[in-house]
């Protein structure tokens, strides 16, 4: 008779530094809406505001990547959110890169 293998999956809890990264993705895409409606309600005055949310978001954004990538190294854990927070984090990167140097 053939060998029968069992396998059990069990649930991994995500990596702290995963769930970390996709929040500074989150948090790096609704403060450019909001720096823009900044800028709205106030006529383009005080632009070291908007200009300080955009780079608080851009600076958000490389942490969170390169926090995903570490996240990597935690053992017995799930890794779809450090997957998820770092390429999200990494393409938010490249667009307030491509903001950045339109207006330079």
């Amino acid at each position: 008779m053939a060998k029968r293998y069992r396998y059990a999956f069990t649930r991994k809890k995500e990596a702290a530094g995963g769930k970390w990264s996709v929040a500074m993705a989150v948090i790096s895409v609704l403060l450019l809406p909001a720096s823009v409606f900044y800028a709205f309600l106030n006529g383009g005055d005080k632009p070291y505001i908007t200009g300080g949310l955009c780079l608080l978001a851009a600076l958000l954004s490389v942490y969170g990547f390169f926090l995903g990538l570490g996240s990597f190294k935690e053992k017995n854990t799930g890794h779809l959110a450090s997957i998820v927070g770092s390429l999200a984090n990494g393409v938010i990167s490249i667009v307030w890169l491509g903001i950045y140097l339109s207006g330079v």
